[in-house]
């Protein structure tokens, strides 16, 4: 597991030629990047045990749709207007974010506390499985510095573009 001190950093160091190749990805568009982007993910998820990591939920907060919002207050038993009022705000996008970082819903063993509940967000990152990859290009980029299987991922990508 790498040691997340230094992640921001390694990212930020890999950043100038993470965005070259990303440009020349975004160009291009390989026939088979989503092929080869979810084999790479499955080596990273072999190696790296999210629940000995939790930073995405340690550092950042995803976005809250209607339907997840509406589908934690329900099992928090709160109206969704409280669920909102107690734990989200809006962001610049206006999108509905968390207030606090970590994630008030992380237990201490790294565990989530509404794990069959969780957003939609939480349930797709860091999104190095899904189709289209080249359209997740950017978010990719900036989760580089939070999840060292995204850094390990955009890593081996360089090696076979």
């Amino acid at each position: 597991m790498m040691d997340l001190s230094n992640l921001k950093e390694k990212a930020k160091n890999a950043e100038p030629a993470n965005k070259k190749l990303f440009d020349k990805l975004k160009k291009k568009k390989p026939k088979d990047l989503d092929d080869v982007v979810h084999a790479l993910h499955e080596e990273a998820f072999e190696k790296i045990d999210c629940l000995q990591c939790a930073n995405c939920c340690k550092t950042t907060s995803p976005i809250f749709k209607d339907i997840d919002i509406d589908r934690i207050s329900k099992r928090l038993k709160m109206r969704p207007g409280d669920f909102i009022g107690k734990y989200l705000h809006m962001d610049e996008d206006n999108d509905y974010v968390l207030n606090v970082a970590p994630c008030p819903f992380l237990d201490p063993e790294n565990y989530c506390l509404i794990y069959d509940d969780r957003p939609t967000a939480c349930r797709e990152y860091p999104h190095t499985n899904r189709k289209r990859f080249y359209q997740l290009l950017d978010l990719t980029m900036k989760n580089t510095e939070i999840c060292p299987a995204v850094f390990d991922i955009v890593e081996e990508m360089k090696k076979k573009y």
